[in-house]
């Protein structure tokens, strides 16, 4: 008998909701993105035009902001909620404000996030809301948290406040039954987000998995944590819920432990961070009765085994405990294509004001350009799918 496996080189499946016209638009972005130089010059004038108030929000609009994001409101985000639903592919509306630092955008961002809940709880295909702690939190209060560094007072009231924000969005998802991702971010202020989703996790996750912390399997103790986790939640009787990603902070956290002296928390190279992924995943589905995981990945290798780990182990395609997901505008090949076997697939569809979403896209662009052989993979695919349609 033949090991099964997934055609991910299918581009029929995977392009089969885009437009020809829809297909060279994005052939003509990501070629100019698979230019690290162009990238590079591109990001910097974009930040300067914008903090000169020149007149681009519409060309930005227009393109990147086109491909990756799904509007600049949860309105706007209708069509391609419904577009992808159309395929069996979940969206999860991630609100992409950052950067903020008053209390007042704090609960602004708050407020919207309690918005992408209850529009999860109303639609059908957005099985997952998700958040960033650094969206409601000023970054110095989590980092001296992390850090365990004494507060002053302001301090004090400041991580209340943060834990208070945290509390009620998970509060809100659990009064809805709603499934809620919290992203993982950088090491020096992910222990204070841990001090607060595990808690969480404890309360909300005892009849089923509810509140999903994220781990970054770059970081070298990434399976401890796994582990220790997992042990924590079977100990005191709770579902352990994780989305498990490579990680997005590699060059910002190579820099700061060389120049704080410290080892680095990231593992050496690639082939070691994919090891590290894969038996998290492996780990995972081990144990799928007690845990439910989220395989948040582009990597076609990392899909590909999970797929081939659940046939093995007679594991439903459908399995409320095993997701996969990827961002919206890349990797169609794989979302798709899970999708159309059966799988439970979705895509991260950021929103929200063009000017506020640059840093999300800007990482998006520079990301794409770092990973070896991305975008030529998915150039090289809607190539030969104008080509297939004689649309060239």
């Amino acid at each position: 008998m033949s090991e099964f496996k997934l055609d991910f080189q299918d581009i029929e499946t995977a392009f089969a909701d885009k437009s020809n016209a829809e297909l060279k638009e994005k052939y003509r972005l990501f070629k100019m993105m698979n230019s690290p130089g162009l990238v590079s010059f591109g990001t910097k004038m974009t930040q300067f035009a914008l903090s000169w108030g020149l007149p681009v929000s519409g060309l930005i609009k227009s393109t990147i902001f086109h491909q990756f994001c799904g509007g600049e409101t949860i309105e706007e985000c209708q069509r391609t909620i419904d577009k992808l639903g159309g395929s069996n592919i979940g969206t999860i509306l991630d609100y992409s404000v950052e950067g903020k630092t008053e209390e007042e955008d704090f609960e602004n961002t708050k407020d919207e996030i309690i918005k992408t809940i209850k529009r999860a709880h109303e639609e059908k295909y957005i099985p997952f809301a998700v958040f960033k702690v650094s969206g409601i939190a000023p970054l110095g209060t989590l980092q001296k948290v992390s850090a365990g560094t004494e507060l002053t007072e302001k301090g004090k009231w400041k991580w209340e406040r943060i834990q208070s924000r945290v509390a009620d969005l998970c509060q809100y998802a659990h009064s809805l039954d709603q499934p809620l991702f919290i992203d993982a971010e950088e090491t020096w202020i992910q222990k204070a987000i841990d001090l607060m989703v595990e808690p969480a996790m404890e309360k909300y996750n005892q009849e089923r998995p509810l509140i999903y912390t994220t781990i970054q399997m770059y970081r070298t103790d990434g399976m401890d944590i796994l582990r220790e986790s997992h042990r924590k939640a079977l100990e005191k009787g709770y579902y352990y819920a994780v989305k498990l990603v490579r990680g997005a902070y590699m060059e910002k956290e190579r820099a700061r432990a060389e120049e704080m002296g410290y080892p680095s928390p990231i593992q050496p190279d690639k082939p070691a961070t994919d090891q590290n992924y894969d038996a998290a995943v492996a780990y995972c589905l081990e144990n799928i009765d007690t845990i439910a995981v989220v395989n948040a990945t582009h990597n076609e290798q990392s899909t590909q085994q999970m797929a081939q780990l659940m046939e093995k182990k007679k594991i439903p395609r459908d399995h409320p405990n095993a997701n996969f997901s990827q961002l919206f505008g890349m990797s169609d090949n794989l979302t798709y294509v899970l999708a159309k076997n059966g799988y439970n697939v979705s895509k991260y569809v950021p929103y929200g004001p063009v000017k506020s979403a640059v840093p999300y896209l800007s990482r998006r662009a520079t990301e794409n350009t770092s990973v070896r052989g991305m975008m030529s993979r998915e150039l090289e695919m809607i190539y030969r799918e104008l080509k297939r349609r004689k649309s060239l």
